[in-house]
Formats: structure tokens, sequence, C-alpha cells
């Protein structure tokens, strides 16, 4: 095979990469040796911010094969049967930096962007079908507990626990954290949730409520706390070894993709609040829908440019599919797409990995690294409404009015809502032995933390089921005897 020419970043061939230019053999270097100043101004900036959460992540390419009829809920085309659209996935842990270790408990982030005709549509879920939080107000809070102490510089399980403690909205997800799903052994062996309530609407007008699942077909495995730390004395990059390794021998992993459908009136009827992401919708009441089947089949060619530049936001969603009144997902409409103009800037979507596969008209203007020009459709038509033949509205994708609406007011999140029955559901669900690890998995967790803030979480605990909090008293007395 012929070898291709060196250059530099401006095209001109390279005579000599291996030795900087000098006034002689001991004299010092020229400021004129310009390939010398690219390569070191170039490594400078070769680092971008790291996501604040989600920094480590791994991810592939695949398709999603529709094989189920669920056009009378949605006219998204993505959705429609036999329809095979191309997407990536991004998996990741949510508190760790981008040099933690894959094998830690933690949930799991689920970020899919799907190619469609229509544009790109962003499913940005996690491994959980709930989270710790209902409203967006305090998530900022939440995470400053997952990172790092100001003064000590280190990871605080007080300030965890304490938050948890004063947050029992957050028992549903505590409880599914400290299970045996908590650590899963690679990505492919844990499900994916939407976790927030969407919305479909078909060519009628017609809304329904909706969650997104995405079931594993490899079978869930997971590692207990102990199993996880040898594997991190082993490798910090299991999940990538996992995930890129068997793509590569051709283990394609694979989701059944499933949802659950409210009609749009229901959700004013049910006896707990459909839109609060703490909340799991009952399958006796709702039950899974199958869709089609997810399958990641191709690693990216270089990570840094379709992975760590990859970008997702909920607020990518094409016709067909739409929003629900959940305060965090409202939230996340903007603070994702905001966070990646920050970290990749302005012109984020344009990037190869994020840029849609159908055509592209809009009117947004220059910008720090606008590499594409004018998109409007049209030379002169750098404003709308214009004469000039730029790109226009189409009014036939008009999404149908919301019929839920409520007085716009501070509601306090807690009032209304029992924060114990549904992990009391999850608590009774799990056999003896998956009990005891939860028991064990949560002690581990909380020990050392102060007796204020053990008192309180144990008091929740408690009211959730009296084995549950004496269960986690006895895992403590054993870890602390």
């Amino acid at each position: 095979m012929t070898q291709k020419r060196l250059t530099t970043t401006a095209g001109a061939p390279i005579a000599d990469n291996q030795n900087a230019l000098t006034a002689g053999a001991r004299g010092p270097v020229l400021m004129q040796d310009y390939q010398l100043i690219e390569k070191l101004a170039h490594q400078n900036r070769e680092r971008i911010p790291e996501r604040v959460v989600h920094a480590k992540g791994w991810g592939a390419f695949g398709t999603l094969k529709v094989t189920h009829d669920i056009s009378k809920y949605t006219r998204a085309k993505v959705f429609q049967p036999g329809t095979e659209t191309p997407m990536l996935a991004r998996f990741s842990t949510v508190a760790g930096e981008s040099g933690a270790a894959d094998h830690e408990r933690d949930v799991r982030g689920f970020a899919l962007k799907f190619y469609t005709e229509e544009g790109n549509w962003d499913l940005v879920g996690n491994n959980t079908p709930v989270f710790f939080l209902r409203d967006p107000y305090k998530f900022p809070d939440f995470i400053h507990t997952q990172k790092r102490h100001p003064r000590s510089n280190l990871r605080s399980p007080n300030a965890m626990w304490d938050f948890w403690s004063l947050s029992p909205e957050a028992l549903h997800q505590v409880t599914i954290l400290m299970s045996d799903r908590g650590l899963p052994q690679s990505p492919a062996q844990m499900n994916g949730y939407g976790s927030h309530t969407y919305s479909l609407w078909n060519d009628d007008g017609e809304r329904f409520w909706v969650k997104f699942h995405f079931k594993t077909l490899q079978g869930h495995a997971h590692y207990t706390n102990e199993e996880g730390a040898n594997i991190v004395g082993q490798t910090r990059e299991g999940y990538q070894e996992a995930l890129y390794g068997g793509i590569e021998s051709g283990d394609f992993p694979k989701w059944r993709v499933c949802i659950q459908v409210m009609p749009e009136m229901d959700a004013e009827k049910t006896s707990y609040n459909p839109f609060d992401l703490t909340k799991v919708w009952p399958h006796a009441d709702y039950p899974l829908i199958e869709v089609g089947v997810m399958e990641l089949n191709r690693n990216p060619e270089n990570y840094f440019a379709e992975i760590e530049q990859s970008a997702f936001s909920p607020s990518n969603i094409v016709p067909g599919i739409g929003f629900s009144p959940d305060k965090m997902l409202q939230a996340r409409i903007f603070s994702y797409a905001d966070a990646h103009r920050y970290r990749l800037g302005t012109h984020y979507e344009a990037l190869p990995v994020n840029a849609p596969k159908c055509p592209v008209h809009h009117y947004h203007k220059d910008g720090s690294m606008n590499f594409m020009g004018q998109q409007t459709g049209a030379r002169d038509a750098y404003y709308e409404p214009n004469t000039m033949g730029g790109a226009v509205e189409d009014p036939s994708v008009a999404e149908p009015p919301l019929r839920i609406s409520g007085d716009a007011d501070r509601y306090n999140h807690r009032d209304g809502n029992d924060d114990y029955v549904q992990p009391r559901a999850l608590h009774n669900l799990m056999n003896d032995a998956e009990r005891a690890r939860l028991y064990q998995n949560t002690a581990a967790s909380i020990v050392g933390v102060d007796a204020i803030i053990l008192d309180r979480a144990l008091d929740h605990y408690d009211q959730i089921s009296p084995a549950y909090g004496k269960g986690i008293r006895d895992a403590l007395s054993k870890l602390t005897s």
C-alpha cells in the first residue's frame, strides 16, 4: 500500500517530523519552526471540558429495526413498520470523572441518537426506569453531592446520604441502585429506559403518553461490590473492553424495544402522577407493547470524534414524538443542549457524529467554527420571512396542543406524594438473597455517616418496610462490630 504524505494542517508537506529546527546542533530552537509550534499548540488544545455528569462513557453505532405496528399511536417515520434507522448509543456512569473506573456502583446513562429521515431523535435515559428527583430545581444540588467535597476533594458519603435522607422521593432509585442491578457486568447486560414520560401523536392529532423500554437480550448479569472492586484492581476499562471487544468479534448486543402507552386523559385519573420521574407505571395497567429490536454492530473509527463529541439532548424530537409535563424533562430540554454549546461550541450539531442524515435548513448565523456556511436554502436569504426563496415553515407537522394544563406556580413537589409505596413494592418483589445483598450494599454505602443523617435515613427505610430498616441495621452491625 502506498503511504500517504505527512502534511501540516494547512496541507503543506513535511520533510522532517523527528527533529526541531535549531541554530546548530547545540543551539536554541528557532521560533520559525512553525511545524513544532503547530504540534505543541494543538497538543495544548487536545482536551475539551468533560461532561459535568456522565463523563465516563462507551459507545457504538447500530440500527433500530421496527418489527411491530405502532402507527396508530404515532406518525413518526422512525416507528413505521419495517423501518430500519441508523443510530448511535452511548452508555456512561453518572458520578465518576472521565478517568473513573467502569465497575463501580452507579446509575448508568443510556443515551440514544436515531438518524431519522425527518431529523435526529435523541432519547437520553438511564438503565433505571426512575430517577432520584422529580423537581429540576434540586438537580444541581444533587449532582454536587455526587462530586468531590470542596475542602477534602474526596467523594462524600455524608453529603450523599444527607441529601437522600432529606429527599424521600429518592428512595425508589436508591433501592434500585443498591440492588443487584446497581452494578451491571457490562453495557450489554443491562436494560435501558427513556425514564421520563414522553408523548406520541398520530396523523389524526391524537396524543398518547409513553414510556420507552429497552430490554437486554443478553440477559442480566451483575457483580457484587467485592467482585467489582477485584475487577477494578485489574482494569479500569472493563466496560469499554467488553463493548468494543464484543462488537469487533461479531458478537453484536441487542435490546428488545417496547413502549408503555397511556391515553392522554388517563393522566388525570391515576392515583400517582404519571409525569413524576420517581414513579413507574404499573405494567398491569399499561403493559409493554412490542416495537422492534435495537442492535449495535459497529465500533467508532475514532473515539474522540464520534463518542466524546457526541451530543444528545431531549430537545431533539421529530414529528410524531413530543414532550410531557414531566418537570425534570422540561428542564433537560434546555440544559442538555446548553451544555453542548458550552462544551463543543455553537455549531455542535454540525459535527459529523451529531449531524442529521436528512437535509438541514435554518437561519442560525455565524459564530465560532461555522464551517458549513449558510443553510437557509437560498443565497440571499439570511432572515425570515423573505422573498428570496429561503426555507419556510411546514404547518403539516404541527403538534397537537396539550390538553392537560394548570396554573403557573411553584408547587411543592412533595405534597400529596407517597414516596414509600413503590420502593415497598420493589422490595417485596425481591427474594431473600436479593434483599440480603440490598441490605449489605446499602449498609456499605451509609456506614460512617453522621448519626443524625443515619437515623433519618433508617427512619425512611422503616416506613418503606420494617424488614427493610431492620435488614440495613443488621448489616451495619456486622460491618461495625
